[in-house]
């Protein structure tokens, strides 16, 4: 077959690409994420037993509001990264904007509390256990998100395998946070937000080998 003859095959019965069936499969990924990452908390783990005092919920709203802040903002550049040359329209400064807030939120607290107390602050009790658990139940919500990333067309798979990972991360910290009774802003800042860059640089690291055509 000629070139020609080629070029005329595949431009022929094109039917127009539904934009829409991306933001459909990507948010279905997003919410079956959340699901799962949730039910993997609930069944290894389970919700703390004091949730129902007002200071376990307050916090419990603190770390969700940090949480859902980068969940939230890094879907918005996921569902741009699903589409061809999608990666000249994300940047990196909205995204670090919930981790700069709860940093923040760390320093003072740490420089409002005597230096007698910042190891508790930061370590709390929990810090092997968070630090592990989240990237374990970032694992299936990883992969299922990269599943949807690959019914879609990124063409820089690293930093869609990044964004991945960090999703991944924010929605499992999502869920471990209504186990975790730590309550410090250090320690969310630090376990919660390391945790989730953990995800987001394995997303970078592995994500490229699941999404290549």
């Amino acid at each position: 077959m000629k070139t020609e003859d080629l070029v005329t095959v595949l431009s022929t019965r094109i039917e127009p690409v539904n934009h829409r069936m991306v933001g459909w499969t990507m948010g279905i990924a997003l919410a079956t994420s959340a699901l799962v990452a949730l039910g993997l908390m609930l069944v290894g783990l389970g919700i703390r037993a004091d949730l129902t005092t007002g200071r376990a919920l307050a916090f419990l709203l603190l770390k969700l509001a940090f949480t859902v802040g980068v969940v939230a903002i890094s879907s918005i550049y996921l569902m741009r990264l699903a589409r061809p040359g999608g990666e000249r329209r994300t940047s990196s400064i909205r995204i670090m904007m919930p981790f700069a807030a709860i940093v923040l939120l760390a320093a003072i607290s740490l420089g409002l509390a005597p230096s007698s107390h910042w190891d508790e602050m930061v370590l709390g009790d929990q810090w092997l256990e968070c630090l592990l658990s989240i990237p374990i139940i970032a694992i299936v919500p990883f992969a299922i998100i990269v599943a949807a990333m690959r019914k879609a067309a990124p063409t820089n798979l690293e930093r869609a395998g990044a964004f991945a990972g960090l999703i991944a991360g924010g929605v499992s910290a999502m869920a471990y946070a209504l186990h975790c009774t730590d309550d410090s802003l250090p320690f969310i800042a630090l376990w919660y937000g390391g945790t989730i860059a953990i995800c987001t640089w394995v997303g970078a690291r592995f994500g490229p080998q699941r999404l290549r055509w």
